[in-house]
Protein backbone atom coordinates (compact mmCIF):
# COMPACT_ATOMS: atom_id res chain seq x y z
CA UNK A 1 0.00 0.00 0.00
CA UNK A 2 2.78 2.41 0.72
CA UNK A 3 4.81 1.30 -2.30
CA UNK A 4 1.33 2.31 -4.35
CA UNK A 5 0.98 5.77 -2.92
CA UNK A 6 4.92 6.53 -3.14
CA UNK A 7 4.60 5.46 -6.57
CA UNK A 8 1.16 7.89 -7.45
CA UNK A 9 -0.34 3.75 -8.49
CA UNK A 10 2.33 3.68 -11.14
CA UNK A 11 4.98 0.87 -11.84
CA UNK A 12 8.73 2.11 -10.46
CA UNK A 13 9.71 0.77 -14.59
CA UNK A 14 7.32 1.29 -17.33
CA UNK A 15 5.07 4.41 -15.18
CA UNK A 16 1.81 1.58 -16.25
CA UNK A 17 -0.82 2.74 -14.01
CA UNK A 18 -1.28 -0.19 -11.19
CA UNK A 19 -4.74 -1.62 -10.67
CA UNK A 20 -6.24 -0.39 -7.27
CA UNK A 21 -7.43 -3.51 -6.80
CA UNK A 22 -3.99 -4.32 -5.21
CA UNK A 23 -4.31 -2.10 -2.33
CA UNK A 24 -7.33 -2.40 -1.69
CA UNK A 25 -6.97 -6.17 -0.98
CA UNK A 26 -4.17 -5.37 1.21
CA UNK A 27 -5.80 -3.50 2.88
CA UNK A 28 -8.73 -5.75 3.70
CA UNK A 29 -6.63 -8.70 4.06
CA UNK A 30 -5.01 -6.75 7.35
CA UNK A 31 -8.22 -5.78 8.73
CA UNK A 32 -9.12 -9.42 8.75
CA UNK A 33 -6.01 -10.07 10.18
CA UNK A 34 -6.84 -7.16 12.88
CA UNK A 35 -10.18 -8.56 13.30
CA UNK A 36 -9.23 -12.30 13.42
CA UNK A 37 -6.54 -11.29 16.52
CA UNK A 38 -9.39 -9.84 18.13
CA UNK A 39 -12.30 -12.51 17.42
CA UNK A 40 -9.75 -15.08 19.27
CA UNK A 41 -7.87 -13.16 21.86
CA UNK A 42 -10.24 -14.69 24.26
CA UNK A 43 -7.99 -18.13 24.02
CA UNK A 44 -4.94 -16.14 24.85
CA UNK A 45 -4.42 -17.90 28.39
CA UNK A 46 -4.40 -21.45 25.95
CA UNK A 47 -1.79 -20.44 24.14
CA UNK A 48 -1.56 -23.55 21.78
CA UNK A 49 -5.25 -23.07 21.08
CA UNK A 50 -5.02 -20.04 20.10
CA UNK A 51 -2.02 -19.87 17.59
CA UNK A 52 -3.89 -22.74 15.83
CA UNK A 53 -7.00 -21.21 15.83
CA UNK A 54 -5.10 -18.15 14.25
CA UNK A 55 -3.26 -20.03 11.70
CA UNK A 56 -6.32 -21.53 10.27
CA UNK A 57 -8.40 -18.30 10.54
CA UNK A 58 -5.47 -16.87 8.69
CA UNK A 59 -5.10 -19.38 5.75
CA UNK A 60 -8.88 -19.99 5.44
CA UNK A 61 -9.41 -15.74 5.33
CA UNK A 62 -6.65 -15.73 2.45
CA UNK A 63 -8.75 -18.64 0.48
CA UNK A 64 -11.58 -16.70 0.59
CA UNK A 65 -9.84 -13.23 -0.36
CA UNK A 66 -8.95 -14.97 -3.54
CA UNK A 67 -12.26 -16.53 -4.25
CA UNK A 68 -13.64 -13.31 -3.40
CA UNK A 69 -11.48 -11.56 -5.59
CA UNK A 70 -11.41 -13.97 -8.55
CA UNK A 71 -15.15 -14.67 -8.46
CA UNK A 72 -15.97 -11.26 -9.00
CA UNK A 73 -13.61 -10.79 -11.88
CA UNK A 74 -13.93 -14.30 -13.79
CA UNK A 75 -17.28 -15.47 -12.36
CA UNK A 76 -15.94 -18.29 -11.61
CA UNK A 77 -14.93 -20.28 -8.22
CA UNK A 78 -11.57 -22.19 -9.27
CA UNK A 79 -11.30 -25.56 -7.66
CA UNK A 80 -7.45 -25.40 -7.18
CA UNK A 81 -8.76 -23.40 -4.65
CA UNK A 82 -11.93 -24.02 -3.22
CA UNK A 83 -10.71 -27.71 -2.77
CA UNK A 84 -7.54 -27.21 -0.84
CA UNK A 85 -9.69 -24.63 1.51
CA UNK A 86 -12.05 -27.62 1.99
CA UNK A 87 -9.11 -30.01 2.65
CA UNK A 88 -7.50 -27.48 5.02
CA UNK A 89 -11.06 -26.64 6.88
CA UNK A 90 -11.25 -31.03 7.44
CA UNK A 91 -7.82 -31.20 8.47
CA UNK A 92 -7.83 -28.64 11.23
CA UNK A 93 -11.69 -29.33 12.15
CA UNK A 94 -10.83 -33.69 12.49
CA UNK A 95 -7.44 -34.05 12.80
CA UNK A 96 -5.14 -30.89 13.94
CA UNK A 97 -7.48 -29.52 16.54
CA UNK A 98 -9.13 -32.77 18.19
CA UNK A 99 -5.21 -34.02 18.82
CA UNK A 100 -4.27 -30.96 20.87
CA UNK A 101 -7.49 -31.98 22.60
CA UNK A 102 -6.22 -35.27 22.79
CA UNK A 103 -2.76 -34.34 24.64
CA UNK A 104 -4.12 -31.32 26.67
CA UNK A 105 -7.30 -32.98 28.36
CA UNK A 106 -7.41 -37.13 27.08
CA UNK A 107 -9.63 -39.09 25.43
CA UNK A 108 -13.16 -38.54 26.82
CA UNK A 109 -12.89 -34.85 26.09
CA UNK A 110 -12.07 -35.93 22.52
CA UNK A 111 -14.49 -38.05 21.81
CA UNK A 112 -17.39 -35.37 22.66
CA UNK A 113 -15.41 -32.87 20.76
CA UNK A 114 -15.43 -35.11 17.92
CA UNK A 115 -19.02 -35.46 18.40
CA UNK A 116 -19.53 -31.56 18.22
CA UNK A 117 -17.90 -31.27 15.48
CA UNK A 118 -19.60 -33.99 13.61
CA UNK A 119 -22.66 -32.30 14.19
CA UNK A 120 -21.58 -28.81 13.87
CA UNK A 121 -19.41 -28.45 10.93
CA UNK A 122 -20.18 -31.42 8.88
CA UNK A 123 -24.10 -31.21 8.89
CA UNK A 124 -23.34 -27.36 8.47
CA UNK A 125 -21.50 -28.18 5.26
CA UNK A 126 -23.98 -30.91 4.10
CA UNK A 127 -26.88 -28.72 4.98
CA UNK A 128 -25.71 -25.81 3.52
CA UNK A 129 -24.33 -27.49 0.20
CA UNK A 130 -27.77 -29.57 -0.25
CA UNK A 131 -29.70 -26.26 -0.10
CA UNK A 132 -27.49 -24.89 -3.03
CA UNK A 133 -27.87 -28.10 -5.24
CA UNK A 134 -31.45 -27.87 -4.92
CA UNK A 135 -31.13 -24.09 -6.35
CA UNK A 136 -29.27 -25.73 -9.64
CA UNK A 137 -31.09 -28.14 -9.84
CA UNK A 138 -34.45 -26.36 -9.86
CA UNK A 139 -33.15 -23.97 -11.47
CA UNK A 140 -30.79 -26.15 -14.52
CA UNK A 141 -27.74 -24.11 -13.52
CA UNK A 142 -29.22 -21.05 -14.36
CA UNK A 143 -29.62 -19.15 -10.47
CA UNK A 144 -26.47 -20.50 -8.89
CA UNK A 145 -23.25 -22.06 -10.16
CA UNK A 146 -21.57 -25.76 -9.38
CA UNK A 147 -18.89 -23.58 -7.41
CA UNK A 148 -21.15 -22.00 -4.99
CA UNK A 149 -22.26 -25.52 -4.10
CA UNK A 150 -18.70 -26.32 -3.18
CA UNK A 151 -18.46 -22.89 -1.43
CA UNK A 152 -21.58 -22.97 0.61
CA UNK A 153 -19.86 -26.70 1.53
CA UNK A 154 -16.78 -24.63 2.82
CA UNK A 155 -18.61 -22.25 4.58
CA UNK A 156 -20.34 -24.82 6.87
CA UNK A 157 -17.05 -26.22 7.95
CA UNK A 158 -15.42 -22.77 8.66
CA UNK A 159 -18.27 -21.58 10.15
CA UNK A 160 -20.72 -24.39 12.00
CA UNK A 161 -24.08 -24.42 13.58
CA UNK A 162 -25.66 -21.62 13.51
CA UNK A 163 -23.63 -18.88 12.32
CA UNK A 164 -24.17 -20.66 8.91
CA UNK A 165 -27.43 -19.39 8.60
CA UNK A 166 -26.62 -15.83 9.67
CA UNK A 167 -23.84 -15.75 6.56
CA UNK A 168 -26.38 -17.34 3.91
CA UNK A 169 -29.08 -15.08 4.81
CA UNK A 170 -26.29 -12.24 4.94
CA UNK A 171 -25.19 -12.94 1.22
CA UNK A 172 -28.67 -13.54 0.04
CA UNK A 173 -30.21 -10.30 1.57
CA UNK A 174 -27.07 -8.20 0.40
CA UNK A 175 -26.93 -10.17 -3.12
CA UNK A 176 -30.68 -9.04 -3.62
CA UNK A 177 -30.16 -5.50 -2.62
CA UNK A 178 -26.83 -5.14 -4.69
CA UNK A 179 -29.14 -6.94 -7.82
CA UNK A 180 -31.65 -4.30 -7.53
CA UNK A 181 -29.48 -1.37 -7.07
CA UNK A 182 -27.42 -2.44 -10.21
CA UNK A 183 -30.75 -2.81 -12.52
CA UNK A 184 -32.10 0.10 -11.18
CA UNK A 185 -29.07 2.43 -12.46
CA UNK A 186 -29.02 0.32 -15.37
CA UNK A 187 -26.02 -1.48 -14.65
CA UNK A 188 -27.19 -4.99 -14.94
CA UNK A 189 -30.51 -6.40 -16.50
CA UNK A 190 -32.97 -8.92 -15.08
CA UNK A 191 -31.29 -11.96 -17.01
CA UNK A 192 -27.68 -10.53 -16.32
CA UNK A 193 -24.99 -12.70 -14.54
CA UNK A 194 -23.63 -11.45 -11.14
CA UNK A 195 -21.35 -13.35 -8.87
CA UNK A 196 -22.96 -14.96 -5.70
CA UNK A 197 -19.16 -15.78 -4.08
CA UNK A 198 -18.60 -12.63 -3.27
CA UNK A 199 -21.60 -12.25 -1.35
CA UNK A 200 -21.12 -15.61 0.29
CA UNK A 201 -17.91 -14.32 1.29
CA UNK A 202 -18.75 -11.06 2.58
CA UNK A 203 -21.39 -13.13 4.52
CA UNK A 204 -18.85 -15.91 5.96
CA UNK A 205 -16.79 -12.81 7.43
CA UNK A 206 -19.73 -11.10 8.89
CA UNK A 207 -21.04 -14.22 10.46
CA UNK A 208 -17.57 -14.98 11.95
CA UNK A 209 -17.46 -12.26 13.86
CA UNK A 210 -20.77 -10.89 14.24
CA UNK A 211 -22.70 -14.01 14.34
CA UNK A 212 -24.04 -14.71 17.57
CA UNK A 213 -24.71 -11.18 18.21
CA UNK A 214 -26.95 -11.18 15.17
CA UNK A 215 -28.68 -14.13 16.44
CA UNK A 216 -29.35 -12.89 19.82
CA UNK A 217 -30.61 -9.59 18.11
CA UNK A 218 -33.06 -11.28 16.38
CA UNK A 219 -34.21 -13.42 19.06
CA UNK A 220 -34.63 -10.64 20.99
CA UNK A 221 -37.51 -9.77 18.66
Amino acid sequence: MLSFLLLAGKCRYCRKPISIQYPLVEIATGLLFLLIFNFTIYLLPFINYYLLLNAYYFLISCFLIIIFVYDLKHYIIPDKIIYPAIATSIIFNFVIFPASIFFASGKEHLTNFLIFNFHSFILSALGAAGFFLAIVLLTRGKGMGIGDIKLAFLMGLFLGWMDILVALFVAFFSGAIIGIGLILLKKKKMKSEVPFGPFLVAGTFIALFWGQTIINLYLGL
